[in-house]
Order: C-alpha cells, then sequence, then structure tokens
C-alpha cells in the first residue's frame, strides 16, 4: 500500500507520515482503509468503486465495536474526527455511543428510509424506466421482508434474509438489489439514521457469506441475428406490416438502441446533412449521438406518416410513443410465425435462442469486423465508448464522415 500511495507524493506522503489531511481524503483513489492515528479508531474506508465513507472502530465492555460516521465530502475529515472523539468520550465513561445515538434520534423504517432517499436520488436517472426498475426491485424483494424494520437496528442477517433466496437464481437482480440496500443505508447514515457498519456493504461483510456473482451467474448475451442469415431477417422482416415492424426496419438500418429509436422525434433530424442527432439526455452514455442516414433509411422516413401535435417519429395508434416491448413483440411475431409454417428461425449462433432486437447490434459489429473496417468506426456508430478518456480527449470527433459509407455499404449488404 506504501509503495503504491508514494506514486502521489505531493498529497500522499503527509499520510504516510501520519493522520490524515483533507487533501489525502479528497484524492485517494486506492481501495483499503486508512487510519487517521489519532487514537479515536477513526478510518477512511475507500471501495473499489471510489465511494468512501467515514468508521471509527472502538471496545465496549471489552466488545469490539464499528460504527458509521457518514461519507465525505458530506461529512468532512473535521466533522469526522470530532463525532469520533465525542464517541471516544462516551466510550471512555462506560457509555455505548451506537445505543445513545438511537435514543437521541427517532426511528426511521427502512421502507420510509426508501421513500426519503428515493426523493433526492430519483431526479439522477435517465428515464423513467431506470426510475421504476430501481424501485421495483426494492419493492419487490426488500420492502416485504425489512420494510417495517427500523433501519438502525437491520444487520448481516437481514441482509441474508432478504438476498440469499435470489442469490444463486436472479444474481444479476440480487447484486443489484444488494447496491440499492447498501445506497439508501448510507444515505440512512449519513442523515443519522445509522451509526453501525453498513450490513449491505460486500467487501468484507457480504462477501465472507455469499459467493462472487461472477462464480454463481449465467450471463446470457442479448440474442443475435447470424450474421449469414442477415439479409434473409431482413427480407422477411419488411413483409411485416405496422409502426412497430417500421421502426424495427430504421433500427436495423441504424444500428441503434430500441429505446433511441422509439423516442426519436422530428426535430432531431437534419435530412440536408443526412443526420439523426439524439441529444445527449436520451443516450445511454449521456452525450450527443450522432447517426448517418443511409439512402434506405431516409426512403423509409420519407413514407412514415407525421401527426399534427406530436413530434414522435414513431408512435403507437393512439399517438402515444411505442412500448418497449413493441419491437421485441416484432421478431416474437416473425419466431411464432416461422415454427407453424416449418420456415428457419433466426437464432442466436451461440445460445441457440431467438434473436432480439438488441441483438442486432451485434449482427452489424460482427458484420463490420469481418469487413474490414475499423473498430473505432464500428463502436462509434454503436455510440460505444472508445479508448481511454486521454485517447477520446485527443480525439475530438465521432469520425461521421467515414461512418457514411460503412452504414450505406451495411444497408445493401441487408439487402435495402
Amino acid at each position: 500500500m506504501g509503495e503504491q500511495l508514494r506514486e502521489h507524493p505531493s498529497w500522499a506522503e503527509s499520510f504516510l507520515n501520519g493522520k490524515l489531511t483533507a487533501t489525502f481524503v479528497k484524492n485517494i483513489k486506492q481501495p483499503g482503509s486508512y487510519s487517521d492515528k489519532t487514537g479515536t479508531g477513526l478510518r477512511l474506508r475507500v471501495k473499489p468503486d471510489g465511494r468512501k465513507n467515514w468508521i471509527q472502530r472502538f471496545t465496549i465492555n471489552g466488545k469490539l465495536r464499528e460504527a458509521g460516521l457518514g461519507a465525505p465530502p458530506v461529512v468532512t475529515l473535521a466533522m469526522a474526527r470530532e463525532q469520533a472523539l465525542l464517541n471516544k468520550r462516551m466510550a471512555y465513561e462506560g457509555k455505548d455511543p451506537i445505543e445513545e445515538r438511537r435514543n437521541r434520534k427517532p426511528g426511521l423504517t427502512f421502507a420510509e428510509a426508501i421513500e426519503r432517499y428515493l426523493a433526492h436520488k430519483l431526479a439522477e436517472f435517465r428515464n423513467e424506466k431506470h426510475r421504476k426498475q430501481w424501485r421495483a426491485t426494492l419493492d419487490s424483494y426488500a420492502t416485504p421482508i425489512i420494510g417495517a424494520r427500523d433501519v438502525e437496528t437491520l444487520t448481516l442477517n437481514d441482509m441474508l434474509a432478504v438476498l440469499q433466496p435470489i442469490w444463486t437464481t436472479k444474481t444479476e437482480t440480487a447484486s443489484r438489489l444488494r447496491q440499492r440496500i447498501e445506497a439508501v443505508l448510507s444515505w440512512a447514515a449519513v442523515a443519522g439514521y445509522r451509526i453501525e457498519a453498513n450490513p449491505a456493504r460486500w467487501k468484507g461483510n457480504l462477501s465472507e457469506v455469499l459467493p462472487k456473482p461472477s462464480k454463481v451467474a449465467t450471463k446470457h448475451h442479448q440474442a443475435a441475428v447470424n450474421l449469414s442469415d442477415a439479409p434473409a431477417f431482413w427480407q422477411r422482416l419488411c413483409g411485416m406490416d405496422g409502426m412497430s415492424a417500421l421502426a424495427l426496419r430504421f433500427l436495423c438500418l441504424t444500428a441503434a438502441r430500441s429505446g433511441e429509436v422509439r423516442g426519436m422525434r422530428w426535430d432531431e433530424l437534419d435530412l440536408d446533412k443526412r443526420l439523426w442527432i439524439i441529444p445527449a439526455e436520451r443516450m445511454k452514455a449521456g452525450r450527443e449521438h450522432r447517426v448517418t442516414l443511409s439512402d434506405p433509411a431516409l426512403g423509409l422516413l420519407e413514407t412514415l406518416p407525421r401527426l399534427l401535435k406530436n413530434d414522435l417519429v414513431f408512435f403507437s395508434p393512439k399517438g402515444g410513443p411505442l412500448s418497449d416491448m413493441a419491437l421485441s413483440s416484432v421478431m416474437r411475431r416473425m419466431d411464432e410465425a416461422a415454427l407453424k409454417a416449418g420456415a428457419p428461425r433466426f437464432l442466436d449462433p451461440q445460445s441457440g435462442r431467438p434473436a432480439v432486437p438488441h441483438g442486432l447490434r451485434s449482427t452489424f459489429r460482427d458484420w463490420a469486423a469481418e469487413q474490414g473496417y475499423d473498430h473505432i468506426i464500428a463502436e462509434l456508430a454503436l455510440a460505444h465508448h472508445v479508448g481511454s478518456t486521454v485517447e477520446r480527449a485527443y480525439r475530438r470527433s465521432d469520425l461521421v464522415e467515414r461512418r457514411r459509407d460503412m452504414m450505406a455499404n451495411w444497408a445493401t449488404f441487408l439487402g435495402a
């Protein structure tokens, strides 16, 4: 640890030689537990994901206790030291700081903590779907078991009661649930409703009693159309009627995500420049993305009706946006029709599962690789991050003009 910290002597050297400093607390990224060396048991814990929190260890009646004191920057080093000193004095007098704090603060149930936490945090999510998913996992799996419990009383065993039933069967959901419970309880600690260490934290806690998610999870990539079957898929798709089928065709031609296509608006199009410019707030990566439009893509747009008081390009029969299952249902109907007629189905070559809309992006990526296109060009077309932060800063361009021929050739390959 010392050698790693010495790579940053301008701010780490003071820690190596003594107690914590505000600069050290701000800059340290290396995961670990760092003692303040002031005799109060105060430590700064840095998690692998970069999050930090204050903990204090002290002994009451011969029993080692650990209390959470919040997290920087909300709780500064000076504030953490002050609270740690108060707790140390209480412990010296034979009082338990944890029990004292419980008695001072009115209780708050876990369900109430969810409400208060989400009142502040939901605004950070980019779309309504993510908001609903974040809340749904807590409501489905955590609230029925610990919702009525005071957040101060929740322990490791309570976390296991919530997580163990789904840890090996719904591993990805369980892992996200753990992170969300940890976030709610971290807020509760900062707000003064908890003092003991977070029972939902992973490292050095749940990691000791639950298997690693990577060891028990079966990861499924989105089922894709086999590259050799892509022209046949396109031909069959063109025989499907309806706005959802048209949206799926546009998705194929642009290699865009379903949500980007379903939320597409006419004012995002610059037809003179043959561009579709998706604003940052609608993109997964949170940055503007420009999509080049081939002749078939432009031709498809020209056939679409336009609503007088609605700027949506693809819309439902009632005039609202297409549902998040609309494009998937088109592919499902195609698969059901193939089964009924005994026709070839479009199955993922690895998993054997029926292809889904998002998998079409993988089909495009396979085609681009086989055609020898530079991986940066192909990844930019998919709106993926390419290279390190430094590399992206130096590139400063989305290479949109170099992507035009690629998307035109992709349309030709499909038979559009």
